[in-house]
C-alpha cells in the first residue's frame, strides 16, 4: 500500500461552493471565499483532491450531466490557478425517487454509500486508510466512514451538522472531527499529520 497517494474528498456544495439549493450553472455558484487557499494548502501537503457529490438535480430532470460537468470545469478553471484545481469528481445522478425513469435506482454511489469513493480510490490508486473526507451533511460523514476515510464535518452548510455533532441512536456515527469552515478543517487534517 505505500505506493498509493493519499486523498481528501470533498463534497461540493456548503464545503467549496456556498450551499444555494439546486446549482449547476456557474453563474449561480459561490465559491467560498476561503476554500482556493485551504485547498491549495491540501496539495502542497501531497493530497489529492476528489469531489464526491450527489446530484439530484440530474434525477429531477433540471440539469443534465453535460451541465453538472460544464459547472466543474468552470469550478477548476477558477481553482487552478491558484494552486486549488480538483484532481477528480465523482458525480452520483441517481435517486431513488427519480422524476426521470432513467436515473431512479437505489445505487451504491450516492452518498450515504460509499461507491464515489470506492470508485476514485480504485481509478486513482488512492489509500482510502490514509485518506480524509470533508462534508456537511450526516450523508457525506457516512460515506467517509464505509469507505474507511478519516471524516471532519463542516457547519458551514450546517444541514445535518448540530444532529451529527451531538449523536442521536440509530442515526450513524459521528465524525471524526468538527470544524466551522474548511480552513479549520484543513488546520486539523495537516496539524494531525505533521
Amino acid at each position: 500500500m505505500g505506493d498509493l497517494r493519499r486523498a481528501v474528498f470533498l463534497d461540493r456544495d456548503g464545503v467549496i461552493l456556498e450551499d444555494r439549493g439546486a446549482c449547476w450553472r456557474p453563474d449561480d455558484a459561490r465559491i467560498y471565499p476561503y476554500a482556493p487557499d485551504a485547498l491549495a494548502r491540501l496539495r502542497r501537503a501531497g493530497f489529492a483532491l476528489v469531489v464526491v457529490t450527489n446530484q439530484p438535480v440530474v434525477a429531477r430532470g433540471l440539469a443534465t450531466l453535460d451541465d453538472v460537468a460544464a459547472l466543474h470545469a468552470w469550478l477548476n478553471a477558477a481553482l487552478a490557478p491558484r494552486g486549488a484545481r480538483i484532481d477528480h469528481f465523482e458525480c452520483c445522478p441517481h435517486h431513488p425517487e427519480a422524476t426521470l425513469a432513467a436515473w431512479r435506482a437505489d445505487c451504491a454511489c450516492r452518498k450515504p454509500r460509499p461507491g464515489m469513493i470506492l470508485r476514485a480510490a480504485r481509478d486513482l490508486g488512492l489509500d482510502l486508510a490514509a485518506s480524509e473526507l470533508i462534508g456537511d451533511r450526516r450523508t457525506d460523514i457516512a460515506a467517509g466512514l464505509a469507505a474507511g476515510c478519516t471524516t471532519t464535518l463542516v457547519t458551514t452548510g450546517a444541514h445535518d451538522a448540530p444532529r451529527i455533532v451531538t449523536p442521536e441512536p440509530d442515526r450513524g456515527a459521528p465524525p471524526h472531527r468538527v470544524a466551522p469552515t474548511l480552513v479549520e478543517a484543513v488546520d486539523a487534517i495537516l496539524g494531525a499529520r505533521a
